[in-house]
């Protein structure tokens, strides 16, 4: 069985042909996992999208507080 942060590696690479949706799903990914995994995300979405979608990705994440 997938761990959610796996599950929604999955999705993010699903939706990852649409700025839009990809942002929304991203969103909602940081909203649902813990700290831990959102720093594991964020490290795993730099390296597979962080030539495409940037800005994207610094904007979800410029919203995350990690303590």
């Amino acid at each position: 069985m997938l761990s959610m942060l796996e599950y929604i590696k999955t999705i993010l690479q699903k939706v990852s042909f649409d700025r839009s949706l990809f942002e929304k799903e991203l969103a909602k990914a940081i909203k649902l996992l813990i700290p831990k995994e959102v720093k594991q995300l964020k490290r795993w979405c730099y390296l597979q999208f962080g030539k495409v979608y940037r800005v994207v990705l610094n904007h979800c994440f410029s919203r995350v507080r990690f303590t």
